[in-house]
């Protein structure tokens, strides 16, 4: 029978789940040396926050088979070595859904009917009820930013409330939104009609600060705003002004961009309703996270695949040769694609040319879905995960493949399109790394290093290079490389310039006011 250590803790049920399987042995709060020592006796470990699996400790586990964490994060764990081992690294992401929907419920209400502040003025012998009148919610409007499993699960107790649900999410199709009773709006017009609006979405460069002044400028004075998701969503400066000048209603916290938040002004504020970080603190969930994560440990013992394992799965040999490189390909691909487009997401087209197109490709499909799902999904997308992921957003994918490419011996291409646009990207191998070959109908050569890349639409004109260098070089932002694509000299044409360093919103803007710039984005690969 299998061994498995639990090295922090876990609620029953998960404990009595794995108990069914092998025998368990539960050693709390070990000094990193005592688990070194150890870990060589267990064929599965099991953690939450506290545990560092460390590459060594990976390395001491001969006997490891997989390694499972209570909870979604895995900071703690060194996922690359452990895929290195071929040791599957699974996870529990959907067991505090429930708890953290209806945690947004919960200060919804609270903040509507404005319960904390009237709860603490009765403790304090006030009997004030014209001071606490507050709103209802029905027949409002809920303003939901990311349809992934929480915000579907808000979305669906809020129009139990009997509210007007708009949701924002380039990546769930209109009639996915549409089954869910959702009205698929433009963050613009969610931040203009909803009287209330929650975030429920991952943390990237592009929804950092989502929140912010600008967004604030749109709301209505009524308005409220919730996040039980990333602190960093909200810009809380701007926020707290905003409350404090009476033009939002009022806010609810349970997360901050600092945790604890000691000193925070938010603190201060009898508009802004706290709680420290209690999305998931149900004991339901903590129970559900434990018999998910037993769940995924169990599977693996048994020789099945789980379905949250976080790392890559290993690849055959025999398909590593052709296919393996143009993974990275399809990814990259992928998630630019997924940072040029705009509008809402209709359609997306997978092509596979040349060589690749003679074998399987399905994970050359799951590759370019990581790429195009993990900077908005809510859950760690990986090539195991990502079709299931694609299926439950309702998002309709085709594939192509022809046995010839034209340009490369193989090529890989995303396509994608929105109910505003269209964008292609394609990639390809070149001498052992992978290469952005084409944007839309240009042909370029980019090879997807660290950093950013600003990407400029504008007419071919003399000095266009020049005036953009001088505008980065004046703000000490420096140019990795440059590459410009066009169709006809003075014609349309894209420049894609490399930056080591982030372009600020002001700068941005200087480049735009340039004669003769169309349109620009920045990304991040």
């Amino acid at each position: 029978m299998p061994r498995m250590l639990v090295s922090d803790p876990l609620a029953t049920e998960g404990l009595e789940l794995l108990r069914t399987q092998g025998d368990v042995d539960v050693k709390l709060r070990m000094d990193p040396a005592e688990l070194l020592t150890i870990i060589g006796e267990y064929d599965a470990l099991v953690v939450r926050s506290e545990t560092r699996v460390t590459a060594e400790v990976i390395e001491a586990g001969s006997r490891l088979q997989v390694i499972g964490r209570a909870g979604v994060g895995v900071d703690n764990i060194d996922v690359e070595a452990a895929t290195r081992r071929g040791i599957p690294v699974v996870n529990a992401p959907t067991g505090n859904t429930i708890a953290a929907a209806e945690h947004t419920i919960a200060m919804m209400l609270a903040l509507a009917r404005n319960i904390p502040q009237a709860h603490e003025s009765l403790r304090r012998g006030e009997w004030t009820r014209s001071a606490f009148t507050g709103v209802e919610v029905r027949n409002r409007v809920l303003g939901v930013i990311g349809l992934g499993k929480v915000g579907t699960e808000v979305s669906n107790r809020a129009r139990g409330l009997q509210m007007r649900v708009l949701g924002y999410d380039p990546f769930v199709s209109p009639e996915h939104a549409s089954m869910l009773g959702i009205e698929l709006a433009s963050l613009e017009r969610i931040f203009e009609e909803s009287d209330f609006i929650c975030l429920h979405t991952p943390l990237t460069e592009s929804t950092r600060g989502i929140i912010g002044e600008n967004a604030l400028s749109m709301m209505k004075p009524n308005v409220r705003i919730l996040n039980v998701a990333r602190g960093e969503l909200v810009d809380e400066d701007a926020l707290l002004k905003a409350v404090e000048e009476g033009r939002v209603a009022g806010a609810a916290l349970d997360v901050f961009s600092k945790e604890p938040p000691h000193g925070s002004p938010l603190l201060d504020e009898r508009r802004i309703i706290v709680t420290p970080h209690l999305g998931a603190s149900t004991e339901e969930a903590q129970a559900e996270v434990a018999r998910e994560v037993a769940e995924q440990v169990i599977a693996v013992l048994q020789g099945r695949s789980a379905m949250h394992t976080v790392n890559a799965p290993f690849v055959p040999p025999e398909t590593q040769r052709v296919l393996t490189p143009f993974v990275d390909a399809g990814s990259y691909a992928g998630k630019l694609a997924a940072q040029l487009v705009t509008g809402q997401l209709q359609s997306v087209n997978l092509r596979y040319d040349g060589e690749i197109a003679t074998h399987d490709t399905n994970l050359l499909r799951a590759a370019c879905l990581v790429g195009i799902l993990s900077p908005i999904s809510d859950e760690r997308v990986n090539l195991i995960n990502a079709n299931l992921h694609a299926s439950q957003r309702g998002l309709r994918i085709t594939e192509q493949k022809s046995p010839s490419a034209e340009e490369h011996g193989s090529l890989i291409t995303v396509e994608m399109e929105t109910t505003e646009r269209k964008i292609a990207i394609s990639a390809a191998q070149v001498r052992g790394e992978t290469h952005i070959v084409r944007i839309n109908d240009y042909w370029i050569d980019i090879v997807p290093t660290g950093g950013y890349m600003l990407i400029a639409h504008h007419q071919d004109r003399p000095g266009m290079i020049g005036a953009v260098g001088t505008i980065t070089g004046k703000h000490d932002i420096n140019i990795g490389f440059m590459e410009v694509g066009r169709l006809e000299p003075r014609g349309h044409a894209t420049m894609i310039i490399g930056l080591d360093d982030p372009l600020p919103d002001s700068v941005l803007a200087e480049i735009n006011s340039l004669p003769n710039m169309v349109q620009t984005v920045v990304v991040q690969l």
